[in-house]
């Protein structure tokens, strides 16, 4: 008859599998040949390309300063945040173009790119900015129209009469 293995550990010692081998994934750095972190990001039906390198904190979108292309207070607060998260406020230049979808989809699309370069520029800050929700794609997107009705959910009006 075959040995039996009565624990996980003596199983691992017969397949030659150290036994704490199951730790994370180490990230490194990813750059390009300029010195940049690139990072793609997404919200809605916006998609943002997000270039990140050393500077001197100056954030453009599409070739416009980010006060200039996102006016609303509320949007360039959103597209702070992961940058203050990880307390990189005065260290990176910034260079984000963004197409399709609205304003808010657009500043969530940076958002997400912001912190998708920033982990690729510094992989240490991956846990900070995990935890603060910046890394996970919103994926809801708006749902499509259906015949018979007036909006997707919504029943055009009922008259009795």
């Amino acid at each position: 008859m075959a040995e039996e293995t009565k624990t996980f550990e003596d199983l691992g010692e017969m397949s030659g599998v150290a036994a704490g081998a199951s730790e994370q994934p180490v990230h490194v750095q990813k750059l390009d040949a300029h010195g940049r972190a690139y990072a793609t990001g997404k919200r809605k039906n916006a998609i943002a390309r997000v270039w990140i390198k050393p500077g001197r904190g100056k954030i453009t979108v599409n070739n416009k300063d980010f006060t200039d292309y996102f006016a609303r207070p509320v949007l360039q607060m959103l597209l702070q945040q992961p940058i203050h998260a990880a307390e990189r406020a005065d260290q990176y230049d910034i260079m984000a173009t963004v197409v399709g979808g609205g304003l808010s989809g657009q500043a969530g699309a940076v958002r997400h790119g912001i912190s998708k370069a920033l982990t690729h520029y510094e992989p240490e800050l991956r846990s900070i900015l995990k935890k603060g929700g910046f890394l996970t794609r919103d994926s809801r997107v708006v749902e499509r129209k259906k015949y018979g009705r007036a909006k997707a959910r919504r029943s055009f009006q009922f008259s009795k009469r």
